[in-house]
């Protein structure tokens, strides 16, 4: 992790835990399992992003959470879901699936296809209060209302057609190609956090590569490019 100025702290990508078996080739960007750094603790109300490989016909057996809102953003491939609330439903790129825990649930997350390997990033959050009804959500966000611009994803008011979450968080995903820009004014009593899902991204001339993480602390504008082509997620924070 190095400092790049006063509000930037870039958590390098290679810098991230890291966990395989056969069937699952896993990168945490914060603390997770057996994977301890007392400098990705989370950030804000986030607490766990996992970039995860999964090899075809393979997957997560049936597991419990609890007082945690998961969002799954899936890159490649798809997951199939399954949990206690009677819910099933594949889940591909361009959907953002939320699920949150509150009082506890049961699910399973496999890779239907034997042929594809699946790439996901499973996001944890913190709820704005424990002991929620555990529920289920998912929705379909187009390329092209993400290419080149900031697509509101994931809010706590579910605005603009994006999943409700329990926190105050505004989550943005985008899809850029050579030439495109995308501007975010951070406002001085918010954070946020940018997250390279793929390919290569500049945050204000500064190059970053898929799996870099950078936690924006106080107010900032921030100015998002690419030389070729990238998928980013970005988070405003309370």
């Amino acid at each position: 992790m190095s400092q790049n100025t006063i509000n930037y702290i870039i958590h390098d990508r290679n810098l991230r835990g890291h966990s395989q078996i056969d069937w699952l080739d896993s990168y945490h960007t914060f603390s997770f399992s057996h994977f301890y750094d007392p400098n990705r603790m989370g950030f804000r109300s986030l607490r766990v992003i996992n970039d995860d490989r999964i090899a075809p016909g393979a997957g997560f057996p049936t597991h419990g959470h609890r007082d945690m809102e998961i969002l799954t953003y899936v890159l490649s491939g798809a997951v199939e879901h399954k949990d206690s609330l009677g819910t099933g439903s594949v889940i591909l790129p361009g959907e953002a699936q939320i699920m949150s825990a509150g009082t506890g649930i049961m699910h399973s997350e496999f890779n239907p296809s034997q042929t594809e390997e699946l790439h996901l990033l499973q996001i944890w959050m913190l709820p704005d209060k424990q002991g929620l009804k555990p529920r289920y959500d998912q929705k379909t966000f187009p390329m092209e209302e993400k290419k080149g611009k900031l697509r509101l994803i994931a809010a706590k008011d579910g605005r603009d057609g994006a999943v409700t979450i329990h926190q105050d968080i505004d989550l943005y995903a985008s899809i850029l190609e050579h030439g495109d820009v995308v501007n975010y004014h951070v406002p001085h009593h918010r954070y946020a956090w940018l997250q390279i899902a793929k390919g290569e991204a500049t945050l204000n001339g500064k190059e970053l590569m898929a799996g870099d993480g950078v936690q924006i602390t106080g107010e900032e504008k921030l100015k998002i490019s690419t030389n070729l082509s990238a998928e980013i997620l970005l988070f405003d924070l309370a």
